[in-house]
């Protein structure tokens, strides 16, 4: 990497810095952008919490985080990173910054008094407004980069609330949004592939395609969240955020440029022509054994699982449906975005359905596989589905980065292209608007299936690629 690229000097503010989000995703990446040596060459880490934690603890808190999600440092490595960590304790509020601001000034004796701070807020949606209000009660706004976890809102209003809270204190300029769907490799390559290969933009419209399949089936369960989840649930922690963002992606006119600016606009135009939802194109469900698990209600009605037929209406797609599925306790886990083209079928007759089909793995470094109609080998004029794949890891050079390890990259070097933006989010609710003023009762599933059997009408008259 070119030194011009790398960061200046920077103090990363990890707030919620000993809770599950921060183990599992923050911290590990922060260790890989260290071990590929992308960090700034002067910088440190202040985690935050409640507890009094000495720097001694959090940093082996943090090392055994590594041991368990990695990555795992060499011992020079380590040694070096570990000197970098930091904890502020006693939380951080309007009335009572705890002890943040005296380790923050003396960290900055060390990386340097001008050094930028990225403040990271690994907390609850419920904690991002106290905490916006508590940064600029306390100074610690100006030139500052700020990241907070989706979702951002739990509801319209809580999102407008919580908007105009951040508006308040910062810039737009300074607020990351994060969805970590966009930091993926795959996702990323779908502009690649569009835009730079016209055998495939050419065909990336209504007259070719005749559905889209965003499928994000999980085998985990949610017994390391349940109290979050069970306040949440499927439509609030994927379709909202993830799927929804991942249809933009697909469906977005060509960008002007493909930088921030470029990016996020043509995202949030099309989003504004997605259909609010109809609920009687929703079936959600939950999987049996649900409310057994610790930390949810004996009574919940909480989703688990959602699939959703969803219409762009624009001169482009209209027509074409985009479904949407994801759930817990699936039978596999996947990530995966399919655009099912169009059988012309002549001079052949009845060729089979979703033969044709474009797919992008969205998980690990990503893949690119075409299924196509070929003729068996033979003295027949036999016609049998043939698949080629192309994966993203099998490139030459090829060096991917997990999403996370992307996104905060970006934020450290201020690129806000892969995060969303407050137009599109606005959009984004009141595109659910309607399912979530009537949501259908959630359908029992078998854990380890492919959710309730009710969901095969979401794809009909066809099924769904993968499972059923």
């Amino acid at each position: 990497m070119a030194t011009s690229d790398r960061p200046g000097p920077t103090v990363f503010v990890l707030f919620g810095a000993t809770g599950d989000l921060a183990k599992r995703m923050v911290l590990p990446a922060f260790a890989t952008l260290a071990g590929d040596g992308l960090l700034p060459k002067d910088w440190a880490l202040v985690g935050n919490g409640r507890g009094d934690v000495p720097h001694e603890d959090f940093r082996e808190h943090v090392r055994e985080a590594l041991d368990k999600f990695g990555p795992h440092l060499p011992q020079r490595v380590w040694r070096e990173f570990e000197r970098r960590l930091y904890f502020a304790g006693g939380g951080f509020a309007s009335t009572d910054p705890g002890s943040l601001l005296d380790v923050l000034d003396h960290v900055r004796t060390k990386v340097g008094r001008d050094a930028q701070l990225v403040h990271y807020l690994a907390v609850p949606p419920v904690a991002f407004a106290g905490l916006t209000h508590a940064l600029g009660t306390h100074g610690l706004t100006e030139r500052a980069r700020v990241v907070y976890e989706k979702p951002f809102g739990t509801s319209p209003e809580s999102f407008r609330e919580l908007n105009r809270t951040v508006r308040r204190v910062l810039d737009e300029s300074q607020v990351y949004r994060i969805d970590h769907f966009l930091g993926k490799e795959a996702t990323q390559n779908l502009h690649v592939l569009r835009f730079a290969n016209e055998l495939f933009g050419a065909t990336w419209n209504r007259r070719h395609v005749e559905s889209v399949q965003i499928d994000v089936p999980e085998d985990l369960g949610i017994a390391d969240r349940a109290g979050f989840y069970d306040a949440t649930g499927a439509v609030l922690d994927m379709l909202v955020t993830h799927l929804f963002q991942v249809a933009a992606e697909v469906a977005m006119e060509p960008p002007a440029r493909l930088d921030a600016d470029g990016l996020q606009a043509a995202r949030e135009r099309v989003i504004r022509a997605f259909r609010p939802l109809d609920p009687a194109e929703v079936v959600l469900g939950q999987f049996t054994g649900y409310r057994d698990v610790p930390g949810v209600a004996a009574r919940s009605r909480t989703d688990t699982f959602v699939a959703a037929r969803l219409w762009i209406d624009n001169a482009r797609w209209r027509g074409v449906p985009f479904l949407l599925r994801t759930g817990k306790r699936m039978a596999t886990n996947a990530q995966r975005v399919s655009l099912v083209l169009r059988t012309s079928g002549q001079p052949f007759q009845a060729l089979p359905t979703q033969s044709n089909v474009l797919s992008f793995s969205l998980s690990g470094s990503g893949e690119i596989d075409v299924d196509m109609l070929a003729k068996r080998p033979g003295v027949a004029l036999d016609v049998e589905p043939a698949t080629a794949a192309l994966p993203l890891c099998a490139m030459a050079n090829a060096d991917p980065l997990p999403p996370y390890v992307r996104l905060i990259h970006d934020a450290l070097l201020g690129d806000r292209s892969l995060f969303t933006r407050p137009d599109g989010l606005a959009a984004v609710w009141n595109v659910a608007q309607p399912l979530l003023d009537a949501r259908p009762r959630p359908a029992s599933y078998a854990q380890g299936s492919w959710g309730p059997t009710q969901a095969r009408r979401i794809a009909a008259p066809h099924r769904w690629l993968l499972g059923q």
